[in-house]
């Protein structure tokens, strides 16, 4: 009997603009994630919704700069302030529940926004999305400044760029250090270590003055900021913004990159997400004797395994610490 075609693909090694788009993707998870880790990780608040702050940060760029012809620079900071508001207008009420109960209401809300987007056809044109203007482009392109930039600052410092490196990997990457280092340099500020005390015991945090429900707001509404930058990404990187783009499934990976990280590990969520999109897109690099279809499942099995193992060997991720997965109650 024949033996199985069992194998990997060179492609795997060679395909540089594959790679260059698992990781423009590894990037913007690792935004949401950082966002999750910050409520979930350091403020104990499970919040299921950050596909719906990346839908209202992309709707709201989009909306700007394509119907009312907003700059990138003007759009970006405003669809932030958008997301801010709707984290708040959500928050206020939601945060007040329990944390399953405040889980479920996340959820909801993320399906919300997505049928919203899907029926207010006139504001998002619905199911079939927004995409390029007369003119031909999608969204400003002002925004390729920063990254033509940092390329011009490593060819002055001796490096070239042999490989075409893509604009929008560089600046999904810059970006994701700078809010990795801004959020790990809170934690050690004592509006950081009162999130901690919230996480821990909000009881206590409460008997030491502290507004506990004020600081969850604070810590929802930057997740929300966070979420935009994001969302405005997926779109650049997509070229489109449709409804099913943010499903419930994209928080649910974001999750996965958390997990993988570790709680408490701002840097974690940034390896956890390379790994997650490494395994989870690599695998489509092995031959196996399987349709299409059995290959994808496959996929997101090993992927799953993965997870498993990681959390009956090393429930805490690859990075976190065991006292840092300390859930509100």
């Amino acid at each position: 009997m024949d033996p199985l075609p069992v194998g990997i693909s060179l492609n795997f090694f060679t395909d540089t603009g594959f790679w260059i788009g698992v990781f423009v993707l590894a990037g913007i998870y690792a935004l949401v994630a950082l966002g999750l880790q910050l409520n979930v990780g350091f403020t104990g608040i499970t919040n299921f919704g950050a596909a719906a702050f990346m839908a209202v940060g992309a709707y709201a760029m989009a909306i700007l700069q394509l119907n009312a012809g907003w700059s990138v620079w003007l759009a970006l900071p405003a669809a932030m302030a958008i997301s801010i508001v709707f984290g708040l207008i959500v928050g206020l009420p939601s945060l007040r529940l329990r944390a399953d109960y405040f889980a479920i209401a996340t959820i909801a809300l993320a399906e919300i926004v997505r049928m919203a987007a899907q029926n207010a056809t006139s504001l998002t044109n619905g199911n079939q999305g927004l995409f390029c203007n007369d003119a031909g482009r999608c969204f400003d392109d002002k925004w390729l400044s920063i990254s033509n930039s940092i390329l011009n600052w490593l060819e002055s410092l001796g490096w070239n760029n042999p490989d075409g490196l893509a604009p929008l990997l560089i600046v999904v990457w810059v970006s994701v250090v700078i809010v990795a280092l801004a959020l790990r340099f809170t934690q050690g500020t004592p509006w950081g270590r009162v999130l901690r005390a919230v996480r821990e015991d909000e009881d206590a945090a409460r008997a030491l003055g502290k507004n506990a429900f004020s600081y969850k707001l604070q810590s929802l509404a930057i997740a929300a900021a966070i979420g935009a930058i994001a969302g405005f990404f997926l779109a650049l990187d997509l070229a489109t913004i449709h409804p099913e783009d943010y499903e419930p499934l994209v928080t649910f990976v974001a999750y996965g990159v958390l997990v993988l990280g570790g709680l408490g590990s701002y840097w974690g969520v940034l390896v956890g997400s390379a790994l997650m999109w490494t395994i989870l897109e690599g695998t489509r690099f092995i031959e196996l004797p399987f349709s299409d279809t059995q290959v994808a499942a496959l996929r997101f099995f090993i992927v799953g395994v993965a997870l498993i193992l990681l959390m009956v060997f090393r429930p805490q991720g690859l990075f976190g610490k065991r006292e840092e997965m300390v859930l509100g109650e």
